[in-house]
């Protein structure tokens, strides 16, 4: 494992952030966020307008050829860039999942019609996608997915409720993960396909969060018609469609729970006041904050992994589940120690407190989520005992069973 840059790497480094300090503001302090004060409309505007700005550049889709509106780089190019954006206050988060999971699937999967049709204007921000798999049954185990697809000539009818859909209040599209066959086994019943989010029957509830975030929603699907040309990928593969997505988002994990939470807690220990002195001298502070670093450090070193085997050509390995198992803990117990550092005062809003503290509370209140979210403790466990250790598998008496006997 390599954690320096390549030679071309640290060439590509030093190009990007000389474009983003002509194109961008460099951010002044770590709490500092990008849109404060903004409404959702101007938010969704500047994050288009700053999307259009990276795709004449180049920098939208580094990995993808040219010809589909990329630059032609590494996926190790694309974590370079990844790294120093996050070094500016730009809009974030808008789309997050075209870039990170929905377009890499059609881009895989799709026929050259569906390329065409959808890929450079998602990459230009004129279009925002988002991902539509869970369900109120099927969260960890897709393969419990119950919304329902039936063929009708060449169209194909859906029904059913999608729910944690993330960013679906925004989008213009969507990929959907639909039930076609009934009698097979329930990894291999399923089909792929492209939804337009303003088709008929397609109903976008927002879910607003205990942060006060507007992020997830339940999607709701009422007779919705979808072409047989909408279909990603051939029928009765959605597993494997939906396998391909998942990797896509396996490595983007890393981007999520590395970070400077160490770091915020050194600086709110050294400002909070514990009987008279600076809480960073109480030594459960101390080891709370150790506690901290070690597995930032190990998120860390499990990123830089991944990034040493992109750029070497290979796809990071399983042990990327690690990063969501230590990252989202990290984020809980870290965002506990920070508000506990505040004594009576760390539970008042960031907003009177002072934004220094807005983050680890996000982190406290969000913290729970983030270890369901995208596959539980437990999956990742699992994940990393089967795939990476080579532990025996877990008994699955459902796997070869027509999924109609399980419905029933």
């Amino acid at each position: 494992m390599d954690f320096n840059d390549t030679p071309d790497e640290a060439v590509f480094r030093a190009q990007v952030r000389d474009w983003l300090e002509t194109h961008a503001t460099r951010r002044q302090r770590r709490d500092e966020k990008f849109g404060d004060g903004l409404d959702r409309e101007a938010y969704l505007a500047a994050a288009k307008a700053w999307q259009a700005t990276k795709a004449a550049a180049g920098y939208a889709a580094i990995p993808w050829p040219k010809e589909m509106g990329g630059l032609g780089g590494s996926p190790a190019m694309q974590v370079v860039y990844a790294q120093e954006e996050a070094k500016f206050l730009v809009p974030g988060l808008i789309f997050e999942v075209s870039l990170g999971t929905a377009l890499p699937t059609v881009a895989m999967w799709g026929t050259p019609e569906q390329k065409a049709r959808n890929l450079a204007p998602a990459l230009k921000g004129d279009h925002i996608w988002c991902q539509l798999f869970s369900e109120p049954a099927a969260g960890s185990d897709l393969g419990n997915v119950r919304t329902r697809a039936e063929k009708v000539g060449d169209e194909w009818v859906i029904n059913g409720q999608k729910v944690w859909t993330s960013g679906a209040h925004n989008a213009d599209y969507g990929i959907l993960l639909a039930r076609t066959d009934w009698d097979q086994p329930k990894a291999k019943g399923l089909t792929m396909f492209i939804l337009d989010m303003k088709a008929p029957g397609v109903d976008v509830r927002l879910i607003r969060q205990a942060t006060d975030e507007p992020h997830f929603n339940e999607v709701f699907l009422t007779d919705v018609r979808i072409a047989d040309s909408a279909r990603l990928g051939p029928e009765g593969q959605g597993w494997k469609v939906m396998l391909s997505t998942l990797m896509q988002e396996r490595f983007s994990l890393g981007e999520n729970f590395s970070g400077d939470l160490y770091d915020q807690l050194v600086d709110l220990a050294k400002q909070a006041q514990w009987g008279g002195r600076p809480a960073i001298e109480d030594r459960c502070v101390r080891a709370g904050i150790a506690d901290a670093y070690i597995r930032q450090f190990g998120v860390d070193l499990i990123v830089r992994r991944g990034m040493s085997a992109i750029s070497k050509g290979v796809s990071p390995g399983p042990e990327m589940a690690a990063v969501k198992l230590i990252g989202a803990r990290a984020f809980q117990t870290g965002g506990a120690l920070a508000v506990e550092l505040g004594g009576a005062e760390g539970l008042i809003a960031a907003s009177d407190l002072g934004q220094q503290w807005r983050m680890p509370q996000m982190l406290w209140i969000s913290g729970p989520g983030a270890r369901i979210a995208g596959g539980t403790d437990e999956i990742q466990k699992n994940t990393i005992a089967e795939r990476v250790l080579g532990l025996p598998g877990e008994i699955r008496t459902d796997r070869d069973v027509p999924f109609r006997t399980l419905e029933g």
